[in-house]
């Protein structure tokens, strides 16, 4: 976790923090977008408008400035019941701290707490995914730009 004053926060999105969180996202993203050839400032605003869930978003804050932000929603219907983690952003600035591990461990305490597994992707080629790894996610599967993973607090209470 960042040597600061205060412990980091998570605080709700609010409807009208969408542009706010569209810099974040596109600073977060922009390098490993670029290594694929695929950074479109356009196409990063429809992923984000997109995925844009208020009641399931959250700031990550520190010392009272917005470094992040993360989602974590039910899947809806999904069987076994899931989570899926969603826009784990960090600013450039903010990353290799210790703030996504925190992060992290919250999203996986609500898992177990709602006796969930959770789901997300990560692009291929970016640092994330030695992330994802290193905290007990395990790959399912791939696409052209993305590596999946699953995470279960069962899986983790076997080992």
């Amino acid at each position: 976790m960042p040597a600061t004053d205060a412990p980091p926060r998570l605080i709700p999105v609010q409807e009208d923090d969408f542009e706010d969180m569209l810099i974040i996202r596109i600073a977060a993203l922009r390098e490993s977008l670029e290594r694929l050839g695929r950074f479109d400032p356009q196409v990063a605003r429809a992923r984000l408008i997109a995925g844009f869930l208020p009641q399931f978003m959250h700031h990550i804050e520190v010392d009272g400035c917005r470094a992040g932000f993360v989602t974590l929603r039910p899947i809806l219907g999904s069987e076994p019941a899931t989570l899926k983690l969603e826009h784990l952003y960090l600013l450039p600035s903010m990353q290799g701290k210790g703030l996504g591990s925190w992060v992290l461990r919250w999203a996986q305490a609500q898992a177990r707490a709602a006796k969930r597994d959770i789901v997300l992707s990560a692009l291929q080629q970016s640092d994330a995914n030695r992330f994802y790894l290193r905290h007990g996610f395990v790959k399912t599967g791939e696409s052209d730009f993305d590596i999946d993973y699953r995470w279960s607090a069962c899986r983790e209470m076997a080992a």
